[in-house]
C-alpha cells in the first residue's frame, strides 16, 4: 500500500474545487497557489479518506456544506493575509 496514492484529505478536494471555482489559477501564479493552499489547509482539519464515493454516499449534505463554508472562510483569510505580504514587498 502506497499511502501517497490510497489516502487523501478531502479538504484537498474542496479546496481546489473552490480555487476553480474563483478562478484563482488565471489571476495568480503556482508560487502563490501553493502558498495560499498550504496556509487554507493548516486551517482546517483534516478528513482523511480513501476513496471520494465514501464521502459521497456517507457524509450528510449539512456536513459538506458546514466544510465547503470552512474551505471559503479559510481562503478569504489566506488570501488577505497573502496580499498584505505582498503589499509589503
Amino acid at each position: 500500500m502506497k499511502l501517497d496514492d490510497d489516502i487523501h484529505n478531502y479538504y484537498e478536494k474542496l479546496l481546489l474545487d473552490h480555487l476553480v471555482e474563483l478562478r484563482l489559477d488565471d489571476e495568480y501564479d503556482t508560487e502563490y497557489l501553493a502558498d495560499l493552499c498550504c496556509i487554507v489547509l493548516n486551517q482546517l482539519p483534516p478528513k482523511y479518506i480513501r476513496y471520494e464515493v465514501d464521502m459521497a454516499f456517507y457524509l450528510p449534505q449539512t456536513e459538506r456544506f458546514e466544510m465547503v463554508m470552512k474551505v471559503r472562510e479559510a481562503v478569504t483569510k489566506a488570501k488577505g493575509f497573502l496580499d498584505t505580504q505582498r503589499d509589503k514587498n
